[in-house]
């Protein structure tokens, strides 16, 4: 259940993988992804996804684009299918990173984060552990508290020190394009008592939200799900296809951009 909430398949363009390290799926499948914006054309890409990576394509300016997403590898491939082309895009090599705590502390992959375990606690009748995590930041400690859900490992309240709290409910559970899924409720609260609601339709067997609402009419989805081995081929680079060097904002990692919180 980690992508929910902090990552799911979503942006550039329609969707993507946001978070490679956390991807995992419960089951191979094909599916339409659709993204809609008030007052602007919708947006449409195909998506194929298998256990180790996942293909996107989409149509701009008449040239269809094709991302592929390794999961495992941590790295990312846009293929130009008119110039045959592509361009690769690695993630930083993670034995540079120092673990911050231990192997089931949520601080393990963290750079500059302590966390201390404060207990188990209930929220909303789940069971939870309770975080607190430590920020340095220009010399000062910043901290804040989380309470992880047991089963999901996702934060179902977090506490920060400017005040602002969000909250996750499961709000029942819904049927979407013929899927069983759990609906979510995300709410942020800032300390002048304004606040942000989204709501996120996630799929439990193939471990991932396949609809998400946000503020302002803001929807994005997958459609026409086909749950079935995708074939190993169109994972594969076109042996026709000559490598090109980065533009220097995609190699600053700028290729996808983050999924906003």
């Amino acid at each position: 259940m980690k992508l929910l909430i902090r990552s799911s398949l979503l942006v550039f363009g329609c969707f993507i993988v946001s978070s490679v390290n956390a991807f995992e799926v419960g089951a191979e499948f094909s599916a339409e992804a659709v993204q809609n914006i008030p007052g602007r054309p919708s947006m449409n890409a195909k998506m194929f996804i298998s256990k180790n990576a996942v293909r996107t394509e989409s149509t701009m300016n008449g040239n269809t684009m094709v991302e592929i997403v390794y999961t495992k590898d941590k790295r990312h491939v846009l293929l130009n299918q008119i110039s045959k082309t592509y361009i690769e895009q690695k993630a930083p090599n993670n034995n540079a990173i120092k673990s911050q705590g231990k192997k089931d502390s949520p601080c393990s992959n963290l750079i500059n984060v302590r966390c201390k375990n404060l207990g188990k606690e209930k929220i909303n009748g789940r069971d939870t552990t309770k975080w607190e995590m430590t920020t340095q930041r220009n010399g000062q400690d910043f901290k804040s508290l989380h309470w992880l859900d047991k089963k999901y490992q996702m934060p179902l309240r977090e506490q920060f020190q400017d005040g602002t709290v969000s909250t996750i409910t499961l709000s029942g559970k819904e049927v979407i394009d013929g899927r069983k899924t759990e609906k979510w409720k995300f709410l942020a609260t800032r300390p002048d008592g304004k606040s942000v609601e989204s709501l996120q339709w996630y799929d439990p067997k193939l471990k991932m939200v396949i609809r998400e609402e946000l503020p302002g009419g803001f929807i994005r989805e997958l459609r026409n799900i086909k749950v079935a081995k995708q074939n190993k081929k169109l994972f594969k680079i076109p042996t026709d296809y000559k490598k090109e060097v980065m533009p220097e904002m995609i190699n600053q990692g700028m290729m996808m951009p983050a999924r906003p919180r």
